[in-house]
């Protein structure tokens, strides 16, 4: 999982939609974990739905940008 801005800057948008399923996975696997009882560190759980909202406001930014740009 990249996880510094600037990592994930440099992504095209393909790979920052596969990063956010990827991403997603692991907040589900996280949660089944917690649920039963077998995750120590419950501070990865805020740290993937951190990293999945990132992922939103780049992939979201870019489509913004897209839509202005095709506009003009």
């Amino acid at each position: 999982m990249a996880n510094k801005i600037n990592d994930l800057l440099e992504l095209d948008l393909a790979a920052l939609v596969q990063e956010l399923r990827a991403s997603k996975q692991e907040a589900l696997n996280l949660r089944f974990r917690h649920a039963t009882g077998q995750l120590d560190k419950t501070s990865e759980l805020r740290k993937v739905r951190r990293h999945i909202a990132r992922l939103n406001m780049l992939i979201r930014q870019r489509e913004i940008a897209a839509a202005s740009g095709a506009g003009k």
